[in-house]
Parts: structure tokens; sequence; C-alpha cells
């Protein structure tokens, strides 16, 4: 068989300390897992189930590549993130097997078009092109697992040219690693090299041309965008 054109590459993170590279299969996110920011965007943390949306895999921006501003946004939003890299696959994977199927853990930062999304939920529409933008799935490099830890406590913290703008705690996640990869895989069967980003904290907000944004976990590496 041979195909009509030619294959695109397989869209990959860098591995911490290594010369060797996490190829990407599906990227998924959970909405509001912050309580703080959940209010902050006008929401009842407390009577929500997780609720979880996609972005393309080769919406993501790596090795601390700059972002171009997107087009048709005014306000374009920094949201730093836990992010965690499936390594084995599974189907209604019980939680207390979750650990078995992530392969490690990076900081990420969920760009959004914050406009977009707003007119989308006013119309009842889908956030497509608010999150699943070009390079609007930024993703430092991963650490494997069994050197990261648990990842279920730890400074995450966002600065914009320097100031914070975010500071939490992983361990204020309403829905924590192990029931995200339990729910989400009741949803679809987890595949090796899916992402999946876990939620911002609360102190998200606009970002301009010529901004940097970093976000930084505890035990991870440092993951800095610029904006051009």
């Amino acid at each position: 068989m041979t195909h009509v054109l030619p294959l695109p590459a397989i869209p990959s993170v860098p591995v911490a300390g290594s010369d060797d590279r996490f190829p990407v299969r599906r990227i998924f996110c959970v909405g509001r897992n912050y309580a703080d920011h959940a209010r902050e965007m006008g929401h009842d943390p407390d009577r929500e189930p997780p609720f979880f949306f996609s972005k393309p895999a080769d919406a993501l921006l790596t090795d601390d590549a700059p972002l171009p501003y997107p087009p048709r946004t005014a306000d374009l939003h920094y949201e730093g993130e836990l992010v965690v890299a499936i390594g084995k696959a599974g189907r209604d994977i019980p939680m207390t097997e979750a650990a078995r199927h992530v392969w490690g853990y990076a900081a990420g930062n969920d760009f959004t078009r914050r406009d977009l999304q707003a007119e989308a939920k006013k119309l009842g529409r889908p956030w497509d092109m608010a999150k699943g933008f070009d390079h609007s799935a930024a993703c430092g490099a991963i650490t494997p697992a069994a050197q990261a830890g648990p990842m279920d406590r730890g400074r995450i913290m966002s600065t914009v040219d320097g100031v914070v703008r975010q500071d939490g705690d992983l361990g204020q996640m309403i829905w924590s690693i192990p029931e995200i990869v339990a729910i989400l895989s009741g949803y679809v069967g987890l595949a090796a090299g899916d992402l999946i980003f876990t939620g911002t904290p609360a102190g998200v907000g606009a970002l301009s041309r010529g901004a940097r944004v970093a976000v930084r976990i505890d035990g991870l590496a440092p993951l800095v965008t610029d904006i051009v």
C-alpha cells in the first residue's frame, strides 16, 4: 500500500535528561479541576463532575519554542497545568491501577482564546476553536514517573514577565490523578502516547505580544514560552 500524501510527522515531547522523545497520540484536557479557578470562571466546583475536552496532537508546542500570537483573538490566556503522560493502554482502569499506566509528568500550558471560548459558551457551541488552535498545547520535558514520584502534592506556579500570577498546589486538584485516569478511561480507551492536561489553578489572565510566561512545578522541568 502507498499513501497519496506524505505521512505527517509524529508529534513528540522531549524527555528530561535524555535525547529521547515521547511520541504523542492524543491530548485530553480536564476542565475546572481546581476549585478556585472554577469559581473565578463563575462555576460551583462542588456540584460538577469532571469533564474533558481535546486538543489535536499537532497543537503541541515543545522545546520552549515561542508562540505566535494566534489570529482571531484579542484575549489570549495562559493556564499553567500538570501534564500526565500515559505509557500503558487501558480501558475502565481502576483507580488503584492508574499509576501503572502513567509514564511520566510535565509542566504544561493550556493556551486559550478566552474571547472565543466565552462566545462559544454563550451560544452553546463547542470550544474547539478556543482551545485547539495551532501551538495551543505547550508542554515541557517529561520526567519519568519513577523519578518524579506520585505528583499528588507540590507547588504549581505561573509567572508572566517574572511576576507570579498563579500559585497553587497539586493537592488542590478536585479530581486526583488516579481519579482522572480512571474516569477518562471509562469514556475512551487510553493508549500509550496520550497526554492529559489536568487543569489549572486560579490566576489565569491575558497575554500580549512580547510577554514571557513560565510554568514551574516542583520536581519537573520548567516550561517557558515567549509570545511573539
